[in-house]
């Protein structure tokens, strides 16, 4: 399976219906078996719901360091993280992997801003017949406004 960082956060243990998630390395791990551990109140509940590899390489619960980026760990700290992976395999189901959101994700968006827009009139003592004719309005979707008569 795989899931965004947005949809990670909803395995959070704040849901008792749903399953325990930790990333780590952008693979992720079912850790509801550890529930006591990552589930609310438990020591390493701030590392549910998101990939925890800076964090677990430091050896920090520090939110700032609950993030998946290695950008400038020493080689003991990535030692430290190769550790935690080795333990999480041997303990908890890969379950899936973090992925970004990509383009396609965005192409409804993209598409919405590129459909033709409504006719809009302008004073005519500003624009000529043909300048009229090709007018438009632009107005976001959600704002629900109607072009001019």
């Amino acid at each position: 399976m795989d899931l965004t960082p947005q949809q990670l956060i909803q395995f959070n243990g704040s849901d008792p219906s749903k399953p325990i998630y930790v990333a780590i390395n952008g693979r992720i791990y079912d850790v509801t078996a550890g529930k006591s551990f990552y589930g609310p109140g438990g020591a390493y509940a701030m590392f549910a719901g998101k990939d925890a590899s800076r964090a677990l390489a430091k050896m920090s619960k520090n939110e700032e360091d609950v993030c998946p980026n290695l950008d400038g760990l020493s080689e003991k700290e990535m030692d430290v993280l190769n550790d935690w992976v080795k333990k999480f395999e041997a303990k908890y189901p890969v379950v899936g992997r973090v992925i970004q959101a990509t383009k396609d994700w965005l192409q409804p968006l993209v598409l919405s801003f590129m459909a033709p827009l409504p006719r809009a009139a302008k004073p005519t003592s500003l624009i000529n017949e043909e300048e009229e004719k090709n007018a438009v309005v632009v107005v976001h979707p959600r704002l629900g406004g109607e072009p001019l008569d």
